[in-house]
């Protein structure tokens, strides 16, 4: 088990003593299209506890609406708790974790608020839990059979990581090749290049490193965080929401 699960006894509040995980039909149906509209996700992955709720902060300030956290992050489920219980955020930005590797990490995040599941590799565990709880879930994928198969299996995303040979032009013949395929890499993505991915058969785009410095987390420039922020949604904006194949 990550550490930060192990922070959830922390935070009474984030225990909801749920009887059953299942999502409305809904639920699904506005997360997936929050992300068909926002297009872009913001994805934190920081050192220390810290700096974690500050560089999310920004990122939101910059302009980003689909936020993820990651269980590699120190205390990850308690901030992401924290940012799902703020009324400054609530309803208008969308909250899920990353690096969720089994059904009890599944648990552990939807009983912080996450609205959606993400893995940096494809579990059918965990995209059977989602499928069954009505979660969206955004499994990794390196290769178009690894993104079909998780699309058999019920995922209505599939997450294309790490990066892969040609980019958006890849993520175009692959889209066209199979047309039922929702691709978002997260990895590639850049601040200027987020239109080439979203123009050309993607329905999304996810930005880790690009957004969250490294060297600006480790010198505390919130506000460097927030320009990069901007930056990048620039072309998610002029790409628009996605239109369906």
């Amino acid at each position: 088990m990550l550490t930060s699960i192990k922070t959830l006894s922390r935070s009474t509040s984030i225990s909801r003593c749920m009887s059953s995980y299942a999502k409305s039909e809904e639920s699904f149906t506005e997360v997936l299209d929050w992300f068909k509209t926002h297009r872009a996700t913001a994805v934190l992955r920081t050192p220390t506890s810290e700096a974690c709720p500050k560089a999310m902060a920004a990122a939101i300030d910059g302009g980003f609406k689909i936020c993820e956290f990651t269980l590699t992050t120190p205390d990850a489920l308690v901030h992401m708790s924290d940012f799902v219980n703020n009324s400054d955020y609530g309803g208008n930005v969308k909250f899920g974790m990353g690096t969720v590797m089994n059904t009890k990490d599944c648990e552990a995040a939807v009983d912080a608020g996450a609205e959606f599941i993400i893995s940096p590799i494809m579990i059918p565990e965990v995209i059977t839990w989602c499928k069954e709880n009505r979660v969206p879930c955004l499994p990794g994928c390196h290769t178009p059979t690894e993104a079909y198969n998780a699309y058999l299996l019920g995922a209505p995303i599939q997450k294309i990581f790490p990066g892969v040979a040609g980019n958006h032009m890849w993520m175009k013949a692959v889209s066209a090749a199979l047309p039922m395929l929702r691709l978002n890499p997260t990895s590639g993505v850049g601040l200027e290049n987020t239109g080439d991915f979203l123009n050309n058969g993607c329905v999304g785009v996810g930005l880790v490193a690009p957004l969250f410095d490294p060297i600006l987390i480790q010198e505390e420039d919130w506000e460097g965080i927030k320009s990069n922020a901007k930056l990048a949604m620039r072309g998610v904006k002029k790409s628009g929401p996605y239109v369906e194949k």
